[in-house]
């Protein structure tokens, strides 16, 4: 949008106010920014049509003419090399902008390419930055919502602004503008913080048949196991921050907090480690993804969770074999 923008300021920003810059925020047709669809656009022959565009002048003198090429790892291999010529040798005031969620796969199919061209990576947008957006948004549609429950969309987000906005949409649409905590849990499928300090319990109490009827009141209430596994790390993680150093900063609300540090004190940190390293192995495993009924999987984890030995400090063998610690002897002494 700057390329074109007549007004842009020093530091080479858009004014957002011109005809140029409003035209192309709105979305509406602009004669010098193409954007093309690499999806359904991937073969040579779209590429040679590219190429051939790509020598007419832009429409004013002095513009710059923008193609964006969305999607650019579903490029075929052919459709890459028949751009190879016009990437070493663009004509003047032409851009190419090639976005991608994927650039290793650009990588295996044409690696000449990135040579060719500045790479920008774009990282996530953070919780509170999402939370801020969203509330903007709200305010704007006259509506509001508590912070906890904008930071819920927000981290099931995972850094993706428009994913944020489209849930906050979904939520507006399925609840008729009632944006909770309890309502946002509920269409988004999300699991309620107390199933798992009950799953904590259980792991630390047992008994180990109340996996089974856990799991089964999950199942019976319409909950997606996948999102309770995905929760399930989350929780796990936090304990073992909160286990390691009680003052983290965790995304939790306060009461959650406590009962949580509360009973990740029944653990040591090496027993929330290899409870936390067998959950995530689920996942790199592949075996839940794999599986028509991801409960059998996620039940065999958490019984294997519940029969987890507790880690015995070395002193505390010694002693339980009958013999005497340092600490003792050197008291004795």
């Amino acid at each position: 949008m700057a390329l074109n923008c007549p007004d842009r300021t020093d530091e080479g920003e858009p004014c957002g106010e011109c005809e140029s810059c409003t035209r192309i925020w709105g979305g509406h047709t602009a004669l010098d920014v193409v954007e093309i669809d690499a999806a359904s656009n991937r073969g040579v022959d779209d590429a040679r049509d590219l190429r051939e565009r790509a020598m007419y002048a832009p429409s004013t003198e002095g513009r710059t003419k923008v193609y964006i090429v969305d999607e650019a790892h579903m490029l075929t291999r052919e459709a890459w090399n028949a751009l190879l010529k016009i990437l070493e040798e663009p004509p003047p005031r032409v851009i190419f902008v090639f976005a991608t969620t994927e650039p290793q796969k650009i990588q295996q199919a044409a690696a000449p390419i990135l040579s060719r061209c500045q790479r920008f990576d774009f990282r996530r947008i953070g919780v509170p930055d999402i939370v801020a957006r969203l509330s903007t948004v709200l305010e704007e549609e006259g509506a509001s919502s508590p912070e906890e429950a904008l930071r819920v969309i927000a981290r099931k987000a995972d850094g993706g602004m428009r994913d944020a906005l489209s849930l906050l949409d979904q939520v507006i649409s399925l609840t008729g503008g009632e944006v909770d905590l309890d309502s946002v849990r509920r269409v988004l499928g999300l699991v309620e913080d107390e199933r798992y300090v009950e799953l904590v319990d259980v792991l630390r109490n047992g008994p180990h048949e109340a996996v089974f009827g856990l799991v089964q009141h999950l199942v019976d209430e319409g909950y997606d196991l996948v999102e309770f596994y995905h929760g399930l790390l989350d929780v796990l993680r936090t304990m073992l921050r909160l286990r390691l150093s009680p003052e983290a900063d965790v995304d939790v609300q306060d009461d959650v907090r406590v009962q949580l540090a509360d009973r990740a004190e029944a653990f040591s940190p090496g027993d929330l480690v290899r409870m936390l390293s067998a959950a995530a192995g689920l996942e790199t495993q592949g075996s839940l993804r794999r599986s028509s009924n991801p409960r059998l999987p996620i039940e065999m984890l958490l019984l294997r969770m519940s029969f987890l030995e507790k880690t015995v400090g070395f002193e505390e063998l010694i002693t339980a074999l009958g013999g005497e610690s340092k600490t003792n002897s050197g008291e004795g002494s």
